[in-house]
């Protein structure tokens, strides 16, 4: 689907420009507005993907001003349209902190790059957001072991908070996410098969018939 895009410019004449070279490439046009209160209003009722932004508006807000209030309410991308290069109204720009600042005249090829390089950037920010909010969702859930923690260096149980003393693999169950499966290590394996070996022989010479 094409992108919705709404245009804030106060000039009549300027905003039909911009809308025909939008919808020539493309792009849907919510709405044309004069001001930074109708930009937010067509905002809060359209939900555009995108606003191109004039800075000098009608109205108590300039385009600045009604840019930063788009990002905190809304977080969409703006793209700043303006005939003012001047350092100082770019520095106040730059702390909204636009998707794009294109100075007018602009060239048709510069709208659209500048207008898929927002939309680009700011579908990878959602994304970044979106992974790093799952991220910290993981972490929350990961239980760690950590510190000293005392057992007994004869039958092995592990003294827990609260001074009980408790199986390792019960206290490491409750304290992590660790699900356990029990087996015999090579030693153990070894001991235990010896052990079958000597009660077997034992067994048979019980058994055995005595010489006489």
């Amino acid at each position: 689907m094409s992108a919705k895009i709404l245009v804030t410019e106060d000039e009549g004449i300027v905003a039909a420009d911009i809308e025909d070279r939008l919808r020539s490439l493309g792009y849907q046009v919510t709405a044309t507005c004069s001001s930074g209160e109708e930009a937010l209003q067509k905002i809060r009722e359209n939900r555009p993907d995108l606003a191109l932004m004039d800075i000098m508006i009608q109205g108590d807000m300039d385009g600045i001003e009604t840019a930063r209030r788009v990002r905190e309410q809304f977080d969409i991308p703006v793209i700043f349209l303006t005939a003012y290069s001047d350092d100082a109204t770019f520095q106040r720009a730059k702390i909204t902190e636009p998707f794009g600042y294109l100075i007018k005249p602009f060239e048709e090829r510069e709208l659209r790059t500048n207008i898929e390089m927002a939309l680009y950037k700011h579908s990878m920010d959602k994304e970044r957001d979106r992974l790093v909010a799952e991220l910290k969702e993981a972490l929350q859930a990961v239980k760690l072991l950590s510190g000293l923690l005392p057992i007994c260096a004869s039958c092995k149980k592990i003294r827990d908070d609260n001074g009980y003393w408790s199986e390792v693999e019960n206290y490491i169950s409750q304290h992590s996410d660790a699900d356990f499966t029990h087996g015999y290590c090579p030693d153990c394996a070894d001991q235990m098969l010896q052990g079958y070996f000597k009660d077997r022989e034992a067994a048979r010479k019980r058994n055995r018939p005595s010489e006489s």
